[in-house]
């Protein structure tokens, strides 16, 4: 595939340097962690260029060609081979799974009739934790792909390795609003540590079924060490926006702040649900989708989730939503709303909430949002089962050993339980020696949070009861909603 042409009239396209920002992006790119995952030596953020042709001295860097000829050893990682009969056990690499290519993140009525490309691979990536950011690894042969996790998008014509995170807005908040800009999707710090990509799809929650031209106001912003440059978009699409030959930098979607002040946009909904005694306490969000206010969100709620919270990520809505209007929570069940109203806030702005109060019947919640028109924008039903009160009868709670008791919850926990609490209690069964340090690092590698459930749990359940009563012992102080739900008992015998 050839795309020199459209590589020139990138080349050419107009950027703006604003060289102010130098010493600031300079300090928030060396306090960024670093991933030790591979055991080469790219000497920081350096771009491996692969083809026969490149032969200059990268400062002791040796010029790495990918393809079906490469056979050295690229740090125990494997190259993935797309399709169904790739059944090969991957050992924690991205897997690619087959069947329909077409993956849209949530519906959105508004916008179905958009164009989108419909020829990618979902490919789930390879995590790691350092210094508390996830990072995300991918190695993949040519081919178009589409992260599962992010929904990032990449084309590339030859093998290539890379990896991203999410990279924190703060630094660049002002300097966006001085160049009269706003977030439009994900700041993402890309590197490549093989091979050159074609295209670059990154994500956006700009809805444009009903304004098309909205295209126009996007831009794609870098973030470098001399300092910050606006790119043309080359093609905007339903959920991406397309850049060719991108370099290792962080890069987003930006969105022109005057032009984009009322936009139609992608929304999700989140809610922290914890029973305390007859009361059922609640926080809803509503949240941009792509954008950093899911992780300041999480970020705010950490500490509540070991406190008895549970996190719900409910349905989105069927369309889109006006960015700053106002909308009026409802819940027949309630006591109290406060604020009865939420704003639906601009990415850079910590989002706000709705909190309900009301009381523990059994019964399944429902809730709707009603915008300044009356009209009903968003509507959605919490079933009873997932709001099991703490004051639930003993009598219907399991009995058994700690190992009965788990071995029967298996299927529910790991329908159940949050990738937050995931994380914490992997630390935990650590700290009392339930598991061991390797046995922690080869779950931590898994992206998937059903799957790191399951493993979590077998792993346990091999260990025996004294081992199952200290799991469920601790789940029961970091998420006691979640032990009334599946009904097993804390401080059970062993």
């Amino acid at each position: 595939m050839s795309l020199s042409g459209e590589s020139e009239e990138r080349g050419t396209a107009s950027k703006r340097k604003y060289s102010e920002s130098e010493e600031r992006a300079n300090a928030s790119k060396n306090s960024l962690p670093q991933d030790t995952s591979s055991t080469r030596d790219h000497g920081g953020e350096c771009c491996i260029k692969p083809g026969p042709e490149d032969t200059r001295d990268h400062g002791g860097e040796s010029c790495i060609k990918p393809g079906p000829e490469d056979t050295r050893d690229h740090g125990v990682e494997s190259c993935i081979k797309p399709g169904p009969e790739d059944t090969r056990d991957h050992g924690g690499e991205s897997c690619i799974k087959p069947g329909p290519e077409k993956w849209i993140p949530q519906g959105c009525k508004t916008c179905d009739h958009v164009e989108d490309s419909t020829h990618w691979h979902q490919i789930e990536p390879l995590t790691s934790t350092v210094q508390g950011v996830t990072m995300f690894r991918h190695r993949t042969p040519k081919g178009s792909y589409e992260c599962t996790v992010s929904g990032l998008r990449w084309l590339c014509e030859r093998d290539v390795i890379l990896k991203y995170h999410l990279r924190n807005w703060e630094p660049y908040s002002q300097l966006l609003k001085d160049m009269r800009y706003t977030q439009g999707g994900p700041l993402l710090d890309i590197t490549m540590e093989l091979g050159e990509l074609e295209e670059v799809h990154l994500p956006h929650f700009v809805c444009l079924g009903t304004n098309p031209s909205l295209r126009n106001e996007m831009k794609i912003l870098h973030v470098e060490e001399h300092g910050v440059s606006l790119e043309e978009v080359h093609e905007v699409t339903r959920f991406h926006a397309k850049i060719l030959h991108p370099k290792s930098s962080s890069v987003s979607v930006v969105l022109n702040k005057i032009a984009c002040w009322n936009v139609d946009v992608h929304c999700d909904v989140v809610l922290y649900l914890a029973v305390k005694r007859s009361t059922v306490i609640s926080r809803l969000y509503l949240l941009l989708r792509n954008s950093s206010q899911k992780e300041a969100v999480q970020d705010r709620e950490k500490n509540q989730l070991s406190q008895g919270y549970s996190e719900f990520l409910l349905s989105s809505p069927n369309g889109s939503l006006k960015l700053n209007n106002w909308f009026a929570l409802k819940n027949p069940l309630s006591t109290s709303i406060n604020p009865e109203k939420i704003q639906l806030l601009p990415a850079d702005t910590t989002p706000s909430c709705c909190k309900m109060i009301m009381g523990n019947t059994g019964v399944d919640i429902e809730m709707e949002l009603i915008g300044d028109d009356e009209k009903t924008a968003w509507r959605d039903m919490l079933q009873a089962g997932a709001v099991l009160g703490a004051g639930r009868p003993a009598e219907i709670s399991l009995t058994g050993s700690a190992e009965q008791q788990l071995r029967s919850v298996r299927t529910e926990f790991v329908k159940r339980v949050s990738r937050p609490v995931l994380d914490g209690l992997l630390e935990r069964l650590l700290q009392h020696t339930v598991i061991n340090q390797e046995e922690t690092e080869s779950v931590k590698v898994i992206a998937e949070r059903a799957e790191k459930a399951r493993d979590i749990i077998d792993m346990v359940l091999r260990k025996g009861t004294e081992s199952c009563s200290r799991m469920i012992n601790l789940l029961g102080e970091m998420d006691p909603c979640l032990c009334s739900q599946l009904q097993i008992n804390v401080r059970v015998p062993t």
